[in-house]
């Protein structure tokens, strides 16, 4: 997978592929999917959600331009998977995952492959996880509309990187956004990031 699927398109941060080398991937798909676990297409993993494919994962991690040493906010945790990935080029990886069945999974095999810097959260994951900002980057595996959520651009370190799949007049891609600046990348396709509706005032 690192040769073909990798490095020979354009993922060339060797901390990057040195952790989807380490990181079995086949324990986080359903058991009937594990014989497909490497081939390059993401699978479905339950609740309407899947396992995004190797490259996209390896290039969104790329993207963040980790030294090692930051703490790396995950929208979306789904299977665990990239914040596995995450985990080994990073010091923490905090990760919401808005079904609650999906990030007691992820949370048990995680914690079964002794990944202990990841925490899994349940919640709305476009508020971010304000008590454990500022975050050296922050990845999202959902695709915002038009813009991603101010809560997001608020948590973020100065000089780190927010990698979000955004919509914009029919058009989703991958693009970075860092220090006011943003650069989009390639087309993808991800679920609808889903915001909860704001608590109202009582009274």
């Amino acid at each position: 997978m690192v040769e073909r699927q990798l490095r020979r398109r354009g993922i060339d941060d060797e901390r990057v592929l040195a952790a989807m080398a380490e990181v079995p991937r086949e324990l986080f798909v359903p058991p009937e999917l594990r014989s497909q676990a490497y081939r390059d297409g993401a699978l479905r993993i339950g609740e309407g959600q899947t396992i995004s494919q190797p490259w996209i994962v390896a290039f969104m991690t790329m993207l963040l331009e980790l030294a090692g040493d930051e703490v790396v906010l995950e929208v979306g945790t789904g299977s665990g998977y990239g914040a596995a990935v995450l985990s080994r080029c990073c010091r923490e990886v905090v990760t919401i995952e808005r079904h609650a069945s999906l990030a007691e999974q992820a949370r048990s095999v995680l914690a079964e492959l002794g990944y202990d810097n990841v925490e899994v959260r349940v919640g709305d994951g476009s508020r971010g996880a304000p008590d454990r900002a500022p975050f050296g980057g922050i990845s999202v595996t959902a695709t915002a509309i038009g813009e991603p959520p101010q809560a997001l651009f608020d948590q973020l370190a100065p000089g780190g990187a927010l990698v979000i799949p955004v919509r914009r007049g029919g058009r989703e891609q991958l693009v970075r956004f860092r220090d006011g600046e943003e650069d989009a990348f390639v087309p993808v396709r991800f679920v609808p990031l889903v915001e909860d509706e704001p608590e109202q005032p009582a009274g």
